[in-house]
């Protein structure tokens, strides 16, 4: 399915808007609500994020404009932002039915300064699979965060990149116009693409927007299929009961984003499945959370219960097996196995592929062994 391309838009901050699986383990915006005690909408804002729209912007209402354009956030915190004279256009508070038109600067000023810190540069090895003067393709392994947050501050990706590149008179990894492109989780392995340059950056943040990067993921989840393949649709948003958990909501719950996943078996295994999805969205956890959705977690999924004997037998001898493979993957089956889009330079078309990382592989391989 071909999506139409949205209008161009510079969003003058971090890539958040763009995510894979853009793609975190925290909110992309900070909480949103009234202004603390005793202080006032026309006392000092900072500037936490600032969206221009550029030409081809039709007219619409400031809380969907702003709600298509910062990623992972609720109308709902939007339209309290709103009420609260946080959200402004040319400088001035709206209300959330203001109509944003072409050239508008729309910002979401707070009460608070940004939590902001120096990305340092650090000696930490990075397995690059393709580089030249406008990108790089890396191949993450699991357990490395990428991006700085959540109580990692250190050894990251972003760390790592900084130290990588510290010679590079173009790059500054605190600058937001450079750098990642997209995000996979902590304990996800596989391809990310980083940006050298800001125009590489915005062609490529770009791509990711309108969908027209391909991407194919690996996951072994428990259970057998009935079918061979199939296309999993749930809008996918925050789990009110669990806010480290994302869930499918109700269509017409409004803090939930449209996710499409299609999926194919490669390889049953008994009670488990390695299957290969592509995305047609990215969305925080998309695919674990749409894997769980129809029955299947990913195996070893600790945040979503797939660490668990789900399907087979209740002898002891299958429980140790079931742990010994749990020790010897000890992270969600999920890798990032392909990684296509349009050279934002060249124009060429380039497709990456990472072969599955040692831990999936022996994992498979000892299901195999026990048919």
């Amino acid at each position: 399915m071909t999506e139409a391309p949205l209008p161009s838009m510079r969003v003058e901050e971090t890539p958040e808007t763009f995510e894979d699986e853009l793609f975190f383990e925290d909110e992309s915006l900070p909480f949103i609500g009234k202004p603390e005690e005793g202080v006032k909408s026309e006392d000092t804002l900072y500037e936490h994020r600032r969206v221009v729209a550029d030409k081809g912007q039709n007219p619409m209402r400031v809380d969907k404009f702003l709600m298509d354009h910062l990623g992972d956030t609720s109308r709902n915190r939007i339209q309290k932002a709103a009420e609260a004279g946080f959200i402004q256009v040319n400088g001035q508070p709206v209300k959330s039915n203001y109509k944003v038109k072409v050239n508008d600067v729309v910002t979401l000023m707070l009460d608070r300064p940004k939590r902001d810190w120096e990305i340092i540069p650090e000696d930490i090895p990075l397995d690059i699979v393709y580089e030249d003067s406008d990108l790089l393709v890396i191949n993450k392994p699991a357990g490395l965060v990428v991006h700085p947050g959540c109580g990692n501050f250190s050894g990251t990706l972003v760390n790592a990149l900084a130290w990588y590149l510290r010679d590079d008179p173009r790059f500054d990894a605190n600058d937001p116009t450079v750098g990642l492109v997209h995000r996979i989780d902590k304990d996800t392995s596989g391809l990310l693409v980083v940006a050298k340059t800001p125009e590489a950056k915005t062609s490529l943040c770009q791509q990711f927007f309108v969908h027209t990067t391909r991407r194919l993921y690996n996951a072994l989840v428990w259970g057998p299929f009935a079918e061979d393949e199939g296309t999993i649709r749930g809008n996918i948003g925050r789990n009110p009961k669990d806010r480290l958990q994302m869930a499918i909501l109700p269509d017409d719950n409004p803090t939930g984003k449209p996710a499409v996943t299609h999926y194919r078996v490669l390889e049953r295994l008994g009670h488990v499945t390695l299957v290969e999805c592509r995305l047609e969205t990215g969305r925080t956890h998309q695919i674990r959370v749409h894997m769980k959705s129809i029955g299947h977690t990913l195996f070893n999924d600790e945040r979503y219960g797939g660490q668990e004997i789900l399907r087979g037998e209740r002898s002891s001898s299958y429980k140790a097996f079931i742990h010994n493979c749990f020790d010897i993957c000890p992270r969600q089956a999920l890798h990032a196995r392909t990684l296509g889009f349009r050279h934002p330079r060249t124009g060429e078309e380039m497709d990456f592929v990472s072969e599955l990382p040692q831990d999936m592989t022996q994992l498979l391989e000892k299901w195999r062994r026990k048919l």
